[in-house]
């Protein structure tokens, strides 16, 4: 017995001893990529040495030689990238590529199948041969400095330059021109959201019937009436009522690598700007947040470039070679997402005699096709058949439910602006870093093609906002005006080329003084001269204007108070609708009965004012509340469909409580022979939410935290799953704001966590031209992606508190304190 116990405990030494040194080599080869900041190294590629001061945030600030152009700069900021972000880069580039699977598996091949149709990459490839000369220049010393840090890595064995590459090896080709447009494209995918529109009001119009009740449940923004529809079953006639909800991804694929967002987590942002007449110091005032999903690293990178016409400094996105929100010394740049229907879906009519034929405007006209292999990692590659149509690429039935609503016979084609081959996105970007006024940058984004965005601006003395990204040009007598998918054969349905850019929405030095952007509607120009029917927000921007109007004199710090606010306009509007025959109505319950529950939460409810804060109860109790409601009211109508509709929408709840035409009828449950009224609907949905609340939260109402369920998940996209690691690579932060708030932390929506922040501001930037060097910005997460790095997250919590650092062209400042200082000399 006692031999025994001494080989065991020899065993299980010997493994732990074992363990401990698998652990150690582990961190070992992994640290190894871990970037040097502080030294002097020849590379090929620059024309001049390149000096890389990374300031006490590890922000770099790029500075080439005196007289030297500004090629160095951008060979800097590739350099830059690579040395932080590489295994992000390379993921966008497979992403945009559609190679995924050559790396991941069979969990991918979604991702690339539909990527693929899509084509991005070779369009990509076409439109480097339409950049600007500076753009093109730019974009090859970029790439020249991303390929200096893969030779550096190769040359010095440093970790295959990112620890991820260990765990899923793969070759990393030299960075072209075109893989940066062809990043560009992937963000524009990423902010779109058209599609997964119109495919959900196809499916609900044929689910209802009613084109009333389909005003409700997916209500046309605040302002002047859109013409009626007509009904997607007269387009299309005999087909069946949905009967599936939307599907799940299977448990082993990789979903956060999907690059189209799910329904309500495209695009999102705020920015607004103040002339001097509204500054308190007699400058303007610019602020910026731009909304996108949450990930551990983050997809914003924080930079200074000097250029010849002076310093830049913002947001840039790794694999890009610009600042996309930022400021020079004398112009400022926000962007919000325009919501510009960019997107139209179109059925098309297979030739019943030759499947290789559609129908188009001019009669049969065969499909160019064209096939693409997919090369899978541990499985047999697959090869696709590519089809476009005259109206753009094929989408098979199996995506995004389009079985639903396409008729046999037919298939589904996509018309996007962002498919072009001629896509000048890019050099409009790298331009805008040129301007020095509000004038010259609206020039310059005239060649921007996608994705849409309001530009808001601001110099010395002027703001402005003007939408740009191309507008379709459509035909007034479009059968679903963009709306819905359309007859592909018939010419009204078409597209028509591009609007003139002068169409496009432009508010320069508004007559009050302040402008500003929530992703509301702009402005309402009837079909086809609109811009959207669908707009992102109809909510914050009511709190920006009671913010903005309720002083005569902004500053930076009021500007900073207003992106940080998260008290809900809806929760304030909503509450006393469904609440109002329910407060204080009967006599005191007994404790620790459903009655009495309801009646403390009504209780705490009637004295909140509205604030999403992490450490108060009733932002969980409300949110819980209308999301029980909005399901009790649309399942029986819906079904399964019901599922698609994963967030409250503040005007379906408004529209049913003020019986605003008749939508009152959506609180009767038709499988039930009682009549049940919107209170009946409302004291139930309040039950189902506390129940609700203490399983999961327990009893004690007033002890709840918001924040305990609105955790931010800035999640790994690709480790955030695997045991252990997890938790060295997911950031999970309690969190203030809510779906419509100003600081905003849009929920998932999805069981068994739906009040979970999956969407917000990444970036957070204030500019100041009265002193722009007292400007501030602030990432959600850190400046690098690799999780070993303390600026891995360093930035997470100064976020989560609505702290920022500051934002200087000063380059005395950036050198106090820096981190480390790289000097990268020519190598012939």
């Amino acid at each position: 017995m006692a031999l025994l116990f001494r080989w065991l405990l020899r065993l299980t030494t010997s493994l732990i001893l074992l363990g401990l040194m698998a652990i150690l080599l582990a961190y070992y080869f992994a640290s190894q990529s871990l970037p040097d900041y502080s030294k002097t190294i020849a590379l090929p590629g620059p024309t001049a040495p390149v000096e890389i001061v990374r300031d006490n945030a590890n922000v770099p600030h790029i500075f080439p030689s005196i007289g030297a152009s500004d090629e160095d700069a951008f060979f800097g900021l590739g350099y830059a990238h690579a040395q932080d972000r590489l295994w992000q880069m390379a993921v966008l580039r497979r992403t945009a590529q559609g190679r995924l699977s050559e790396v991941f598996g069979l969990r991918t091949v979604e991702t690339d199948t539909f990527v693929r149709r899509l084509d991005l990459y070779r369009l990509a490839q076409q439109s480097v041969a339409v950049q600007t000369p500076e753009a093109t220049v730019a974009l090859r010393a970029y790439s020249a400095g991303v390929n200096a840090r893969l030779q550096e890595i190769n040359e010095d064995a440093l970790g295959r330059g990112a620890p991820e590459m260990f765990l899923f090896p793969m070759p990393l080709a030299p960075w072209q021109p075109a893989d940066s447009i062809a990043v560009m494209k992937l963000m524009a995918l990423k902010l779109s959201g058209h599609m997964r529109e119109e495919i959900l009001r196809a499916r609900t119009s044929l689910a209802l019937g009613a084109p009333e009740r389909l005003r409700d449940i997916l209500p046309d923004a605040p302002g002047s009436g859109t013409a009626a529809l007509p009904e997607y079953a007269a387009l299309f006639p005999g087909l069946p009522r949905p009967s599936l909800g939307d599907r799940a991804q299977s448990p082993q694929s990789l979903a956060s690598l999907f690059p189209l967002a799910p329904r309500g987590r495209g695009g999102a942002s705020n920015a607004w700007a103040a002339d001097p007449s509204r500054s308190a110091t007699g400058g303007t005032l610019l602020a910026n947040d731009p909304h996108l999903g949450l990930s551990a690293p983050g997809i914003w990178y924080l930079a200074r470039l000097e250029l010849a016409t002076g310093g830049v400094i913002g947001g840039t996105i790794p694999g890009v070679p610009a600042v996309i929100s930022g400021r020079s010394d004398t112009l400022g740049w926000g962007i919000t997402s325009s919501y510009m229907d960019d997107q139209d879906l179109f059925i098309e009519k297979i030739n019943p005699e030759n499947a290789e034929e559609y129908l188009s405007s001019n009669g049969y006209t065969p499909f160019v096709t064209r096939r693409s292999i997919i090369t899978i990692k541990d499985a047999a590659p697959m090869t696709l058949t590519l089809r476009w149509t005259e109206n753009g690429p094929v989408l098979p039935g199996t995506m995004f439910d389009l079985a639903e609503i396409t008729p046999a016979g037919h298939v589904v084609s996509l018309a996007w602006t962002a498919l072009s081959a001629e896509d000048t996105s890019v050099s409009a970007a790298i331009g805008l870093m040129r301007s020095t006024t509000v004038t010259d940058a609206i020039s310059v984004a005239e060649a921007y093609i996608a994705p849409s965005q309001n530009l808001v601006l601001a110099d010395r003395k002027t703001i402005a906002m003007k939408t740009i990204g191309a507008i379709p040009q459509r035909d007034a007598r479009h059968q679903s005006k963009g709306r819905m998918p359309s007859q592909g054969w018939r010419r009204e349905n078409l597209w028509q080329g591009r609007a003139p850019y002068a169409a496009n929405p432009e508010f320069v030095s508004p007559r009050g003084g302040l402008l500003g952007n929530t992703n509301n509607k702009v402005l309402e120009r009837p079909f086809p001269n609109h811009v959207s029917f669908d707009w992102g927000d109809t909510q914050r921007i009511h709190r920006w204007r009671k913010l903005m109007q309720n002083r005569e004199v902004h500053t930076r710090d009021s500007f900073i108070e207003a992106q940080l606010d998260t008290v809900s306009f809806s929760a304030r509007a909503l509450l006393p609708l469904i609440g109002a025959d329910l407060w204080f109505t009967g006599e005191a319950a007994p404790e620790g009965s459903r009655e009495r529950q309801r009646h403390t939460a009504l209780n705490l409810l009637s004295e909140w004012n509205g604030e999403m804060n992490e450490h108060l109860p009733e932002p969980l109790i409300y949110a819980a509340w209308v999301r029980a409601l909005q399901n009790r009211l649309i399942a029986d109508e819906l079904g399964p469909l019901a599922a698609a509709f994963k967030h409250v929408d503040p005007l379906f709840i408004e529209r049913v409580y003020r019986d605003i035409e008749g939508a009152s009828i959506w609180c009767d449950v038709r499988q039930s022979a009682p009549k049940e009224s919107c209170v009946d609907m409302a004291r139930l949905a309040l039950d189902d939410a506390l129940l609700w609340i203490e399983e999961r939260y327990g009893t004690a109402l007033e002890s709840l935290r918001w924040g305990d369920a609105h955790q931010a998940t800035h999640d790994h996209e690709v480790l955030g799953d695997v045991p252990l690691l997890r938790f060295l690579v997911n950031i999970r932060q309690s969190t203030s704001g809510g779906d419509n708030t100003l600081q905003r932390g849009r929920t998932s929506g999805e069981a068994p966590d739906p009040f979970q922040n999956v969407h917000a501001a990444g970036y957070r930037g204030v500019y100041d031209f009265a002193d722009p060097d007292s400007s501030v910005f602030i990432t959600a997460t850190g400046q690098s992606g690799h999780f070993l790095s303390r600026h891995y997250d360093d930035m997470a919590q100064l976020w989560r508190r609505g702290e920022y650092v500051p934002m200087s062209l000063d380059t005395e400042l950036a050198r106090a304190a820096a981190v480390g200082t790289t000097r990268i000399l020519p190598r012939d």
